[in-house]
């Protein structure tokens, strides 16, 4: 029987964690107007780098969840896709937004030791 690597733990969990934190910052991207995949890229910018072969995985998954729709407008003569959320993506940020209050809870329980300590 194999043991639990603790490396390989800790890399699956942020894994998950930045999955999760991109997921809702495309979401938030989107909330207040449409957008496209360049400007969703441009506006996340100065918060965290994101290339398009991250970005494109992620719009696609978020579709298939129901969170968030696409649409085409032409655009110098091509066709640029947009993307619109729905009520379900509005609801996953208010929902990540309560979770984040339990993320910032058990981080305060983890590091309580440290604080005593300053």
């Amino acid at each position: 029987m194999r043991g639990i690597v603790l490396s390989e733990v800790r890399y699956e969990v942020d894994i998950q964690l930045k999955r999760g934190l991109l997921d809702i910052c495309v979401l938030a991207a989107i909330k207040n107007e449409d957008s496209y995949g360049y400007k969703i890229i441009k506006d996340i910018k100065p918060y965290l780098t994101i290339s398009e072969s991250t970005l494109y995985p992620i719009l696609r998954r978020l579709e298939t969840a129901g969170f968030l729709t696409e649409y085409s407008v032409e655009h110098n003569s091509r066709l640029r896709k947009y993307y619109h959320i729905t009520p379900a993506g509005i609801e996953r940020i208010e929902i990540f937004d309560e979770e984040w209050q339990e993320i910032l809870a058990i981080h305060d329980f983890v590091t309580r030791e440290d604080k005593k300590n300053d």
